[in-house]
């Protein structure tokens, strides 16, 4: 998977900075525990930590190459997965290209010189690279499809700081943690991020599905991917054979590895069926059963209360999956104490305010998946591109002037101070950008009044939301070296459903009708016809008051860094509003979260407010 850093700068001699770039690779260590290598010139300097993943000898980076004998270098760092990485070897080969060794990595770089910022077009996987391009005095980043793989930067005059995640740039003096008031909805509520933006003044990712090019002539971001919308001319039968038929290629493609594999298996349709592919593919094959993992709360039999996004607890159902599919199955437990202890590595790994206990327990996962595994195949992504979610299903959320998965929830800017709420005007904010992404939405003349809006709300759950489970799924396990595959996150599968229409969505009445009904015969009915449960939540009450507790502490506390922008006062009454139930927060504890954790990143990382 790995870990890559870098930095460019026209004006200045940076074949010197190795002690500098070395920091900013380094802090990524986590990312990548097998190998370090730095590259630099004059203008130019990158870095690069290892998870070796297939072809451990071969696969060393910073790899570099030129395009004739005595030409400039052109190098790259890279991130990531390319699945199809054979077929465009074989074609590389064809046009003349040696490659020496087995990688991916040594693939991506010919095809960049073969094709140039075309190759991005030729490749399926999940990726994020930079490529150094001496002959052209030109950076080159790029990022995959649906973002899986993250890539942050910082331009500056004269110069560009890049990185796999925020704190390699942050490593770098030229780059202070500052943000602003401006920035409170998004630290309040990441769903309402815009991609590409962050909460941190000057620091940037790169969209899905773009490129940047860095050049003394500055900055160009252009798009090499997006969504068509077209008729969806097969029937239901044929549709559903489809699905089948593109999951079973995209699981099969994504076991590639020299490394020990497993997946999640929380007992819910998506990673079932994930985990039903990959078990039968290796049995296929003859190799050994498929290791599979879950995760649950101590306590949680007793403590568990059923809510609209989480109606009934994982470890029942991701006993009988795996007991049905023949896996090797692990459950992990966590109690209040690791996530306690968990909480501040959640938070180093994050670089941005954490999601509490979703990111500890989720960590803790990852850290026994990692004992066992070193890739691990998730469902991330299912419930966006299939219609899983509640808030697609509830009339009154889907047809309400917003977000359908906001809806009527506590918004924690109601909260801020009146003379801050009258200058950043958080209601407008959400206003503007709900407005922007409707105008995205590629629409389809003639389509049905209900087929359009629910098109409208898938699209509106792949920006944002989708973007915070990746990432979120990217930190946790890169901060133990664990790779995480997203199979539903593939574009030609997305792409395909994207046009089906809503009707053949819910075809047989329920969410994600096509995917139950494409794999009814590999699982058991209990998983097949279970609702949708999302990532579980903690009900502990000793966590709950904990939280409450925090808020409190929180509004008394003159040298917090939110106390100037809180109406302290009505503290309480945000308390008390949390307590109204939601299509998305299992409890108070979790609408108040943020406050806690954008109080802490600020304090963490000495962030100031302007």
């Amino acid at each position: 998977m790995c870990g890559i850093a870098g930095w460019v700068d026209f004006t200045r001699d940076l074949s010197t900075e190795d002690v500098l770039v070395g920091a900013m690779t380094g802090v990524l260590a986590p990312r990548g525990p097998d190998d370090e290598g730095l590259w630099l010139s004059r203008h130019a300097a990158v870095g690069h930590r290892r998870l070796a993943v297939i072809d451990a000898a071969g696969g060393t980076q910073p790899m570099v190459t030129t395009r004739s004998p005595g030409g400039e270098p052109i190098v790259l760092t890279y991130s990531g997965e390319i699945y199809n990485f054979r077929e465009l070897r074989a074609e590389l080969l064809t046009r003349g290209h040696r490659l020496r060794t087995r990688s991916d990595t040594e693939v991506l770089l010919r095809a960049y010189v073969e094709w140039g910022s075309s190759a991005v077009d030729r490749m399926v996987g999940m990726f994020a690279f930079a490529v150094w391009d001496g002959d052209r005095r030109e950076l080159f980043l790029a990022r995959d499809r649906l973002g899986v793989k993250p890539l942050y930067y910082h331009r500056y005059p004269g110069g560009l700081l890049f990185g796999s995640e925020p704190k390699a740039i942050l490593a770098n003096p030229l780059f202070t943690a500052r943000t602003s008031e401006d920035a409170l909805p998004m630290l309040f509520n990441s769903r309402l991020t815009p991609l590409g933006r962050t909460p941190l003044l000057g620091l940037s990712e790169v969209r899905p599905g773009h490129v940047l090019r860095f050049t003394p002539d500055g900055v160009t971001e252009s798009r090499y991917w997006a969504l068509h919308s077209h008729e969806h001319t097969d029937d239901l039968d044929k549709t559903v054979s489809t699905v089948r038929e593109l999951l079973e290629h995209i699981v099969a493609e994504q076991l590639v590895s020299d490394v020990p594999l497993g997946a999640l298996l929380s007992g819910g349709l998506d990673s079932s069926v994930v985990a039903a592919l990959a078990a039968g593919h290796l049995r296929e094959s003859g190799a050994g059963p498929l290791a599979t993992y879950s995760v649950d709360f101590a306590d949680a039999e007793s403590h568990f209360r059923p809510t609209t996004l989480r109606p009934d607890r994982d470890s029942p159902f991701a006993t009988l999956a795996a007991a049905h599919l023949g896996v090797d199955h692990r459950e992990v437990i966590v109690d209040d104490e690791q996530m306690r202890a968990a909480l501040p590595v959640a938070r180093r790994a994050r670089d941005l305010p954490s999601l509490g206990q979703f990111d500890a327990s989720m960590l803790e996962l990852f850290r026994s998946v990692r004992r066992t595994s070193t890739v691990a195949l998730s469902g991330e992504a299912a419930d966006e591109v299939f219609g899983g979610y509640p808030w697609f299903h509830e009339p009154d959320a889907v047809w309400a002037d917003t977000f359908p998965w906001l809806g009527d929830g506590v918004r924690l800017t109601d909260f801020l101070a009146p003379d801050v709420r009258a200058r950043i005007r958080p209601r407008e904010q959400e206003r503007d950008l709900y407005r922007t992404l409707l105008a995205e939405v590629p629409d389809l003349p003639g389509e049905s009044r209900l087929g359009a809006r629910m098109r409208e709300a898938l699209y509106l759950s792949m920006q944002a939301p989708l973007s915070l489970l990746l990432d979120r799924k990217d930190r946790m396990s890169m901060a133990v070296g664990l790779e995480v595959r997203v199979p539903f996150c593939d574009h030609r599968l997305v792409e395909y459903l994207w046009n089906v229409p809503w009707e053949m969505k819910t075809a047989d009445g329920r969410e994600k009708s096509l995917l139950r009904m494409a794999f009814a015969d590999r699982l058991p009915p209990g998983v097949s016809n279970r609702p949708k449960s999302a990532y579980p939540a903690s009900f502990s009450p000793g966590y709950a008051a904990e939280v409450t507790a925090g808020v409190r502490a929180l509004a008394g506390d003159p040298a917090s860094p939110l106390a100037e922008v809180l109406d302290r006062r009505r503290l309480a009454d945000m308390i008390a509003a949390a307590d109204r139930p939601t299509l998305t927060h299992a409890n108070h504890a979790h609408v108040l979260i943020p406050l806690l954790e954008v109080d802490r990143w600020m304090r963490d990382l000495r962030v100031s407010l302007c």
